[in-house]
């Protein structure tokens, strides 16, 4: 019954259009007929990852609202450049989107030339949700809260070693703030991957890593790895008795990974609008809400407005972050 109800209404939306545009009508007037065809996320990771289960859980609940199936593609490659460029370079009618996040402000300031404008060429449409990054520890390490840490790394410059992810992720720009905010001088040590990272500090390797929350819960919960503090405006709801970075003293020091959902920079105003609506309203519903929360992932909907200064403020932050860590751009 649905597929039925639903081919009919795809065929129907199809013919207002086309009868829109032999009218001459504005795009505003056709846009109204949104969506005419299957849509498509593209998302600058590989397959498994939590960028990637979001956007396919997201993707499977619009399908119902939006009339027509929506899938995702998985075009890794070049910090984001490739799946990037695919969008930028998209019909701007709505149909393709892309998985923007924290990273895609990173991007935005460290490769010399891109080939597309991170802000004028994107129009975010909603974030989809917020994910913890945590300072994490051994538990077998001397370090109980993130205030004996940083009072070792004080009493002891450049000792400490402090891991992370691949060189200009958030992860690591995370660390590199993490030792601004603090006022201390470590040595931040980058891994390639999550896998080696968390290797590392059950090995004792390095002394202490900062990483996003999901991926270590399980090791955390096992009593394998300490969680000392997170990194968001709040703390975690899978991890509620582990402190803030602010409320364990380091003022200032707020890092949180987001994703979010962007089109191509002429798309309609009514088109971002629709997609808008649809997905705040997928975000509310409890089965979605249940699926992004077994990921450690905090659902949450924005305007396109609130959406975009996210963006600009991230691409100012991080920008800030890579200048005075010497990071050279690629």
């Amino acid at each position: 019954m649905f597929h039925h109800s639903t081919t009919r209404r795809g065929t129907l939306l199809r013919l207002a259009s086309v009868a829109a545009l032999v009218a001459g009508l504005s795009p505003s007037a056709w846009a109204l007929a949104f969506p005419t065809k299957p849509l498509r996320i593209v998302v600058p990771f590989g397959p498994g990852g939590v960028g990637d289960l979001t956007a396919r859980a997201v993707a499977h609940s619009l399908t119902e609202p939006l009339g027509q199936p929506v899938t995702v593609e998985n075009r890794p490659g070049a910090g984001g450049v490739v799946a990037a460029e695919a969008v930028a370079r998209a019909e701007p009618d709505g149909h393709t989107l892309f998985l923007m996040s924290n990273g895609s402000a990173v991007t935005a300031r460290l490769f010399k030339r891109l080939p597309f404008d991170m802000v004028r060429d994107f129009i975010p449409v909603s974030t989809l949700g917020y994910f913890d990054i945590a300072v994490i520890a051994s538990s077998e390490s001397a370090f109980k809260t993130l205030g004996d840490m940083v009072a070792y790394a004080r009493a002891n410059p450049r000792q400490l070693t402090l891991g992370s992810i691949n060189i200009g992720s958030t992860q690591h720009l995370s660390a590199e703030l993490f030792k601004s905010a603090a006022g201390i001088e470590a040595q931040v040590v980058p891994f390639n991957g999550t896998p080696a990272l968390i290797g590392a500090l059950r090995g004792r390797q390095v002394e202490v890593g900062v990483e996003i929350l999901g991926p270590a819960l399980p090791q955390i919960r096992a009593a394998a790895l300490r969680a000392l503090a997170v990194t968001g405006e709040r703390r975690s709801a899978v991890l509620p008795e582990v402190p803030t970075a602010i409320e364990a003293g380091i003022a200032g020091l707020v890092a949180s990974s987001w994703n979010a959902l962007a089109v191509p920079g002429r798309t309609p105003r009514e088109v971002v609008m629709r997609l808008n609506k649809a997905i705040e309203g997928v975000l509310a519903t409890p089965e979605l809400r249940k699926k992004l929360l077994e990921l450690n992932i905090d659902p949450r909907a924005s305007t396109p407005e609130q959406a975009a200064e996210l963006l600009a403020s991230d691409i100012r932050r991080w920008g800030g972050v890579i200048e005075r860590a010497g990071i050279p751009k690629q």
